[in-house]
């Protein structure tokens, strides 16, 4: 085990300290003398998410599958840790060699969501790089960013070298094989960015040049050098059996990650075209995996970790072609095993009573479904495609099966949402608590909990609703009221809990989603006032970022509650999503 970068003084003083020590079971060891390229994959969040993130352990099984490459973990430290790091000058360091960040070849951070944005300038400045890449020299790692919030990069674009869009996968081999090109020529980091911009899905922010126009919108979005691609296309691995690496021995956390199980991802993609959902528009077309195959990867994978659960992985488990199949194998598989099965993304439309059934001898559990909106006309706006009939004769069948408690998800605020459509959400939770008292008494598993949470909608790009407005905190909290008020009135009222999002973190997570290079400086500003974990409640401080984006003249209206126009220029334009 290498030399720990943290004293047992400090360990002890702090929480969690087997967030910083390594050496799990199935981690990557190597020789450093033997590699070519040593690589930081980041998730700037706290260990316990980070561990729980698929693509971060996708990428760490293949480009630790290249004899030529290292690469190791690092997450953000907890705010105890974030402060003796600052005190005594110690600097960011990675899991497996518990080396310095500052000494890597490349610095990979993964962009799951925005609210981790103050956290990514906080990862560069402990490991001792500069904030910005245009002040960083030949001796600092690549900083590339990639995932879900890499399809608008402009808010974070003058803190990152460049970004990977698409799927990591693909181009990754081609990147990596130009570094060790232009390394070996003694080129220099910004003919290494030149090329890196010409390999398809790898956008470089310094070659783009943005102007605007006098009411604060984009004007033009060009490349400023030659051999530069005017659109970034997005990569995806066409055939998911021949071009995906799969992750045969996951990583084993030492403490409890928030995912504490064997995951395997069974398909990419989604058939559906919901409106409102980025990555179902993002991760087209549907791409599944050979079931022959996924069945032996759930076995290897639980003989590997010993983990005692298993969950499907995609964004629709329930359209997967061969379902039934993978899972009455699972099933005959984790009973003898005493190893539970978890199902997510189930759709109501697509609900199998026998699977679900057969499940639920091994482990009961509350069930989940989303129908986004409380009536049928919002429904058919968004392009849910589900009826109402179809949602609760699916809360029949569920009933009847022994389910008693069940989860509700549903958006407010979503575009045309009326007072109708907010008080549809309790009646629609009310009439499913009827359906369940419905059945004789004798039949029923105790007392039915229907639990029903509402978020609040934030327009994403690359979909159908990227124009649309949002709106304040105060209209917000005002529709979770009516939601909450009707459920009051309802009479399973308690049978019935309602749950709802903050509001002040929306409006963040809608400007930095939506954002263009300008918001730059308010994320600078706010880190530097001490915005730190913005996703998590206990730390997060709007009025750091409100007082943030005032000092650099931003408006938060300016990016949320104003309707786009239909020929606006926005700032992930240059991106081609193939939809």
């Amino acid at each position: 085990m290498s030399k720990l970068a943290l004293s047992d003084e400090i360990l002890l003083s702090v929480d969690k300290s087997a967030r910083y020590i390594g050496n799990e079971i199935n981690s990557v060891k190597k020789d450093l003398s033997t590699v070519d390229i040593r690589f930081a994959m980041c998730f700037p969040d706290v260990y316990e998410i980070g561990m729980s993130h698929l693509g971060i352990q996708i990428l760490y099984g293949l480009l630790n599958d290249r004899d030529d490459i290292y690469c190791e973990r690092v997450y953000s430290p907890w705010i105890d840790l974030d402060k003796i790091m600052r005190e005594r000058n110690i600097p960011l360091f990675a899991l497996e060699s518990q080396q310095r960040v500052k000494d890597f070849d490349f610095l990979g951070i993964t962009l799951g969501y925005e609210m981790c944005y103050t956290n990514i300038l906080q990862v560069l400045d402990l490991s001792g790089i500069p904030l910005k890449s245009a002040d960083r020299g030949e001796d600092f790692p690549i900083v590339i960013g990639g995932g879900a919030c890499a399809y608008n990069p402009e808010p974070l674009a003058p803190f990152f070298d460049l970004f990977y869009i698409g799927e990591g996968e693909t181009v990754y081999d081609a990147l990596f094989d130009a570094y060790k090109a232009n390394k070996e020529a003694g080129g220099s980091r910004e003919e290494f960015l030149l090329k890196a911009a010409q390999i398809p899905g790898i956008y470089v922010p310094a070659f783009y040049d943005v102007t605007y126009k006098e009411n604060g919108t984009i004007a033009s979005f060009a490349p400023n050098r030659p051999g530069v691609p005017e659109k970034v296309q997005k990569q995806l691995i066409v055939d998911m059996d021949k071009g995906y690496c799969p992750i045969e021995k996951p990583v084993v956390p030492f403490i409890k990650a928030t995912q504490d199980r064997v995951t395997l991802e069974i398909q990419r993609g989604c058939i559906r075209g919901c409106r409102f959902c980025q990555a179902g528009m993002v991760y087209r077309p549907v791409r599944e995996r050979d079931v022959e195959r996924l069945k032996q990867l759930a076995v290897t994978m639980l003989h590997n970790t010993g983990y005692d659960e298993i969950s499907l992985s995609s964004l629709s488990s329930s359209d997967y072609s061969k379902l039934p199949e993978l899972v009455n194998f699972l099933i005959e598989e984790c009973s003898k095993r005493k190893i539970n099965i978890s199902l997510p993304s189930l759709r109501i439309d697509a609900f199998s009573l026998d699977v679900m059934s057969k499940v639920q001898d091994v482990k009961k559990s509350s069930l989940t479904f989303a129908p986004e909106a409380g009536t049928q006309r919002l429904r058919d706006v968004i392009n849910k495609g589900l009826t109402e009939e179809v949602i609760l004769q699916g809360a029949r069948e569920a009933f009847e099966g022994g389910w008693s408690h069940v989860k509700l998800y549903f958006m407010l605020g979503l575009p045309t949402e009326t007072e109708e459509d907010m008080k549809g959400i309790p009646e629609l939770a009310e009439r499913m608590a009827e359906a369940y008292y419905e059945i004789p008494k004798e039949r029923r598993n105790g007392k039915c909990q229907i639990t029903m949470s509402t978020s609040f909608f934030v327009p994403k790009p690359c979909t159908p609703f990227q124009w649309a407005r949002m709106y304040s905190p105060e209209d917000y909290l005002g529709r979770a009221r009516i939601v909450n008020h009707t459920m009051k009135q309802q009479h399973n009222q308690k049978s019935l809990k309602y749950n709802w999002h903050e509001a002040y973190v929306t409006v963040l997570e809608g400007v930095l989603a939506r954002g263009d290079r300008k918001v730059a400086d308010a994320i600078e500003t706010a880190y530097k006032m001490g915005a730190l974990y913005d996703a998590w409640g206990e730390t997060f401080h709007y009025e750091i970022w409100t007082a943030a984006f005032e000092k650099c003249g931003l408006s938060i209206d300016f990016y949320n509650t104003r309707e786009r126009s239909l020929d606006e220029v926005f700032p992930w334009d240059f991106i081609d999503t193939g939809v």
